[in-house]
């Protein structure tokens, strides 16, 4: 894994030599810092201008992958020259108004919503666990909670989610300091990046090889996505935080900071143009 911005050179010489970028990003850990409170991970001004800026460019796409809600998503950046996709690729909206949204998450929601319910009543009165509803997904926070009592909290979420799990209706992932539990469909932050791009591709005719893909991420679920990048041949894979052998990601900033100085400097460098 090698850090970016220490191969900044090579990444300006395949700037250069493509037609046009579409530019993915992660929003908790990799725009903001992690925080303690999800509903704390305020964008800054300084990034939210980054990202307009690089949205209006001529041939730049600029998109947010979150595992939050859509709604929320749309509502953190608030900036309508952005693609969105929200719980991990289940919704996505495109510039001009929703692109996908994934028939059978739909046919689940009943049983999420349920789970939700039981989820709350067991253990939204442990201190410092707080269960999101993500309207297609559920969401476990746990950081805050007190070291001693993991093991209860961990021991009665899977209780309460394991029969939704062993039929199939749900499935159960992990983040940082979090459970995910999602509806058992083949949808992660990977597809959404595959779709993305056709949709690039059909909507600008720019052909793959002069098309460049960069993905910025920093959790599990990120891992999709950089393999997505991979397999795509002509991308930038981006692993925010201190660097992982085990990542499939190619390349690593330290920092949301540094995220937002590879950002200044790749717009810096696409306002000049792209190749003839």
């Amino acid at each position: 894994m090698e850090h970016l911005l220490s191969s900044w050179p090579e990444i300006v010489t395949r700037l250069k030599s493509v037609k046009g970028i579409l530019l993915l990003a992660d929003y908790d850990g990799t725009l903001t810092p992690i925080v303690d409170r999800p509903e704390d991970a305020i964008l800054t001004d300084d990034m939210r201008q980054i990202l307009r800026s690089l949205s209006v460019l001529n041939n730049c796409t600029v998109g947010i992958i979150s595992g939050r809600s859509l709604t929320d998503i749309i509502d953190r950046v608030g900036l309508i020259s952005v693609v969105y996709a929200g719980n991990h690729g289940m919704e996505i909206k495109g510039l001009s108004g929703v692109l996908y949204v994934d028939p059978e998450v739909k046919k689940a929601q009943p049983i999420i919503h349920g789970l939700y319910k039981k989820l709350v009543k067991k253990l939204g009165r442990i201190k410092g666990v707080r269960v999101e509803d993500k309207g297609f997904s559920l969401s476990i926070h746990y950081r805050l909670v007190d070291e001693g009592i993991l093991q209860k909290v961990r021991a009665i979420f899977e209780n309460i989610v394991n029969d939704a799990q062993v039929s199939g209706v749900v499935r159960i992932t992990h983040g940082k300091k979090v459970f995910e539990v999602r509806p058992a469909v083949d949808t992660n932050k990977g597809k959404a990046i595959k779709t993305l791009i056709d949709k690039y591709k059909k909507d600008t005719a720019i052909g793959s090889k002069r098309l460049l893909l960069i993905y910025l991420g920093d959790d599990q679920t990120d891992e999709d996505g950089f393999k997505a990048i991979e397999e795509y041949g002509n991308g930038i894979s981006i692993f925010v935080g201190a660097p992982q052998a085990q990542s499939a990601a190619r390349y690593f900033l330290n920092s949301p900071d540094e995220a937002a100085e590879f950002l200044r400097m790749l717009y810096k460098q696409v306002k000049s143009g792209f190749a003839e």
